[in-house]
């Protein structure tokens, strides 16, 4: 943690944003000061990514101001932002992966930065102000996820920055890239820039941040100043975090809130269990796929699934999740190699027929792929039972049968809804995914492929999906679970294997020794190989 500044302050006021039918900032008021880390912690829904928005100049403010040094100055536009010294390093990458480095940093520009040898020269003094190295010429798609976020840092402060905003920086990085990371914060921080870390992780918060801001239905509801953080302890500045964060609800989610907010580290503590001993639920043996080119296909790859086990498959987004995951389900063909379910050759098995085997998918994509979002919660409670009795009869739908098994459905899964009959667009994107897992894991599931299954949601929707897989595996049932969430692999799986270019190059035993660093090591192409 680095020294306070004093000067050049950018200090928000009153800031009040409102969308139809919520106010997303209400009121907030914080100062970000030269030289410091302001962490920004909340909920999905709670404000974050509406402020930064507004910093950024993507959108303006109802109601409030922005000053710098003291200054009110209007940011009406991204451009604008970047004139003042703002820059943003967003949560997924913005980086063309068929354009090396320098291209990426050139894209957009005029004048002198169009010079390939100046803006060679900027990206060295960068580099150098961020401790790392950086290839001009190398394919950002070539670069490892650490290692494009340096780039993306670079990016954001190639006109100069006063105030860098780092969204979620660690969800997917191995442990070395996040060491890297804090060390050029550290040194960008040492030359007098402000940074703010979006983050839901307390433990990231504390070890990074000076101060804290904790945001909570659109307010700020909480802030820990930088006096107070240097005298607390890891557990005082959990505890004061979580009461902000939680307010009333504290009491109820009780011994369950430093895990639901991420407090704790990512462990597997599960009893030693002898899965060798267990029946093979799904094997692949040399599979390679062929598919609509959106994702990079699978190549050669082998993989054994046994019952009641939980493999996570861990790797940079893009390597082949989305074509491993739907070779699986059977949304993806086989162009060589084999898919055995049960002992059985199911290569040629289509969806339907692997949904009758057992076998169920829960896409990425919830909202589009995942549900109709024009169609009632109850409708797409049964969508893949569509003919079935008791549902259907004569080719005819029984509205009390499909009212009666959503009614059930909703009330085991906790899905939030006014009614069964409600569009199940108009909810959350934690309720929505309730669906698709109500409607997935019933009727026989033995084996469930899901991919990215907390995304976006909300800390407490995120810790009852995670439950809800591990009552699911403990009762007999595999999980494939695709996921760019590092912390997620390790809290659920009982063996990762890492996805690199559409080839699984490690596989490690999740026995709580080391293995985030092992997955690192085999994302990194530091270690080579199995590790069983």
């Amino acid at each position: 943690m680095t020294a306070t500044a004093t000067t050049d302050v950018i200090s928000l006021r009153g800031i009040t944003k409102a969308f139809p039918g919520v106010i997303a900032n209400d009121d907030i008021s914080l100062d970000i000061v030269p030289g410091q880390v302001h962490c920004l912690l909340g909920e999905n829904g709670a404000g974050k990514s509406t402020l930064i928005s507004i910093l950024a100049g993507m959108q303006q403010p109802d109601s409030g101001t922005i000053a710098i040094g003291g200054s009110v100055v209007d940011i009406t536009s991204p451009k604008i932002a970047v004139d003042h010294g703002i820059g943003v390093v967003h949560q997924h990458s913005t980086l063309v992966p068929a354009f090396t480095v320098l291209e990426n940093l050139m894209l957009g520009e005029t004048g002198v930065m169009l010079d390939t040898k100046r803006a060679t020269e900027r990206l060295d003094e960068l580099a150098d102000l961020l401790g790392v190295r950086i290839d001009p010429h190398a394919l950002t798609g070539d670069l490892g996820l650490g290692q494009q976020q340096q780039v993306e840092i670079a990016k954001a402060m190639w006109k100069g920055s006063r105030l860098l905003v780092l969204d979620e920086p660690t969800s997917m990085l191995t442990p070395q890239a996040i060491e890297n990371l804090g060390e050029s914060i550290e040194r960008v921080t040492a030359q007098g820039l402000a940074v703010v870390l979006i983050t839901h992780k307390l433990r990231e918060a504390y070890a990074m941040g000076d101060c804290v801001t904790i945001l909570r239905g659109g307010r700020n509801v909480g802030h820990i100043s930088t006096e107070e953080l240097s005298t607390y302890s890891e557990q005082q500045a959990q505890d004061a975090i979580l009461a902000a964060m939680f307010g009333e609800d504290l009491a109820a989610v009780g011994d369950e809130a430093g895990e639901i907010a991420g407090a704790t580290e990512a462990s597997r503590e599960t009893e030693a269990i002898d899965f060798a001993s267990r029946p093979v639920r799904l094997e692949l043996r040399g599979a390679s796929s062929r598919g609509l080119g959106r994702d990079v296909e699978v190549e050669d790859v082998s993989l054994v699934l046994r019952e009641g086990e939980i493999l996570g498959i861990a790797g940079i987004d893009g390597h082949g999740q989305s074509a491993l995951s739907e070779l699986v389900a059977g949304q993806r063909s086989a162009v060589s190699g084999s898919v055995v379910f049960d002992g059985d050759d199911i290569t040629r098995s289509g969806v339907r027929g692997r949904q009758r085997l057992g076998i169920r998918y829960v896409t990425d994509d919830r909202l589009h792929e995942g549900t109709v979002g024009s169609m009632s919660v109850a409708l797409n409670l049964v969508i893949k039972r569509i003919g079935e009795r008791p549902f259907w009869k004569s080719g005819r739908i029984q509205p009390k049968a499909v009212e009666a098994e959503a009614d059930r459905l909703i009330e085991e899964y906790g899905i939030r809804t006014p009614s069964p009959q409600t569009r199940a667009g108009t909810l959350s994107g934690g309720n929505i995914q309730k669906i698709l897992l109500a409607r997935e894991l019933e009727n026989g599931a033995r084996l469930v492929v899901v991919n990215k299954p907390t995304y976006g949601l909300d800390l407490k929707t995120v810790h009852l999906v995670r439950e809800i897989l591990k009552d699911f595996a403990a009762a007999g049932g595999s999980v494939l679970l695709l996921s760019t969430d590092l912390d997620e692999l390790i809290e659920l799986s009982h063996r990762i294997q890492v996805i690199s270019r559409g080839r699984l190059v490690g596989d490690i035993v999740n026995d709580g020794a080391g293995t985030a660093e092992k997955v690192g090591q085999y994302m990194t192409g530091a270690i080579e190989g199995t590790d069983r």
